[in-house]
């Protein structure tokens, strides 16, 4: 499909920004007139960990005049195996001014505004105002639903990208796009592809599961990519098309994804007409690991103090890590044996608890031993409790020895 540039030209390069740029000029489908177009765009990424660390830096290399950076958080030592536009004098500092350091070090004729705060219902609307394309990296889906739904009511296309372990996926969502001959592109947006979320749990974040650090720049670039073509009009970009990319076996896929009439944000009778509570929408745990959780959730306090008497033989109790193997061999709280999760969820870990002792369960952050704390529960082991914060928390108020992940 063809469609027209996003953007207007702006009216006239710098000798500075010819030289610059003079690579770019001299390809006839970009040419004067696309970066012109470059110029005068302004793009917003959300985030400036993985994918947004190469969009940020092929953004400003491109010449994109204005680029916009949402980002709260402060760089850990953990980022800079993939973030790649923090380096290690940056660790603590926040992420937002030490990407904006970065693009300005790349291109000082790119304008960087920097929204250093996390993005929400209350001021979505506010920060996507006034940009043109929003080129999406976040981690989270409560967070991709909130920018596809507040970019569907602004009517700004968006560029998302997703990572996984060696797994990539991108893709361009644009549901009010029109071609050049006027006619609807009829284009779907991230409900059409994704219309619920996954239940809780189910799907690891990279911080459970990991990410292979390249496999940000291979889908951060795509972005880049794809971006360029929306703002300046040539190509094909991946409007209603899934971008598929296994870097374990070197393969890419497409995918078609077409527009679902009965989508609840872009079909025919939309059920979503404004922003909703996206935490409750998507989960961070499922009802059932709520309902188990609440009463049984105890500190990282409490657990030392439970280990001390435990070691005393005033107490007893099996701690359980319901982590991987590969973040067991990371860090541990001292004392605990590995049963994965997984084991929980197939049935066989419940052979492995003894019937007589209480059962405390850990992971790495709380989320995964609620949900098994809910499965052990219900096959009568009433007294068992979960660690809150889990492996996290019990590094940084216990045993900051150890290392973080």
């Amino acid at each position: 499909m063809t469609f027209p540039a996003l953007v207007e030209p702006a009216a006239e390069l710098t000798i500075d920004e010819v030289r610059r740029y003079s690579r770019h000029l001299i390809i006839p489908d970009v040419g004067m007139t696309g970066q012109k177009r470059l110029k005068n765009a302004k793009v917003l990424v959300i985030g400036a960990g993985g994918l947004g660390s190469p969009a940020l830096m092929y953004l400003a290399a491109a010449g994109v005049g204005t680029i916009g950076i949402v980002e709260f958080d402060e760089v850990d030592e953990s980022n800079l195996q993939r973030q790649i536009i923090h380096g290690q004098s940056d660790v603590g500092r926040p992420k937002a001014e030490s990407a904006k350091e970065s693009v300005a070090e790349i291109n000082p004729l790119v304008e960087v505004v920097v929204h250093a705060e996390r993005l929400d219902n209350d001021n979505v609307f506010r920060i996507f105002e006034g940009y043109d394309l929003i080129v999406d990296g976040t981690d989270n889906f409560a967070t991709r639903y909130l920018v596809n739904d507040a970019a569907y009511f602004l009517q700004i296309p968006y560029v998302w990208g997703s990572i996984y372990r060696f797994d990539g996926q991108a893709s361009v969502f644009w549901p009010h796009a029109t071609l050049e001959d006027g006619t609807s592109a009829e284009a779907p947006c991230y409900r059409c592809l994704y219309p619920e979320p996954p239940p809780p749990g189910m799907v690891p974040s990279c911080a459970e599961g990991g990410v292979l650090g390249v496999l940000c720049a291979s889908i951060g670039s795509i972005q880049v990519n794809e971006a360029i073509k929306v703002l300046t009009g040539i190509g094909d970009p991946a409007v209603g098309r899934l971008v598929i990319y296994d870097a374990l076996e070197l393969e890419w896929r497409k995918l078609k994804v077409r527009k679902d009439p009965n989508c609840a944000l872009c079909g025919e009778n939309p059920t979503v007409t404004g922003l909703i509570d996206y935490d409750d929408f998507c989960g961070a745990i499922s009802d059932e690991a709520a309902d188990a959780a609440a009463g049984s959730t105890i500190s990282v306090t409490q657990l030392e103090h439970m280990l001390k008497e435990r070691e005393e033989g005033t107490r007893d109790f099996v701690l359980v890590d319901v982590r991987e193997p590969n973040e067991y061999e990371i860090n541990k709280i001292p004392g605990s044996v590995l049963i994965p999760k997984g084991d929980f969820l197939n049935g066989s870990a419940l052979e492995q608890l003894p019937s007589d002792k209480q059962i405390v369960m850990h992971c790495k952050s709380g989320v995964r031993s609620a949900e098994t704390l809910a499965i052990v529960k219900g096959a009568g082991y009433a007294d068992a409790v979960h660690v809150g914060g889990g492996v996290v928390a019990w590094v940084n108020q216990i045993d900051p020895s150890q290392p973080s992940y």
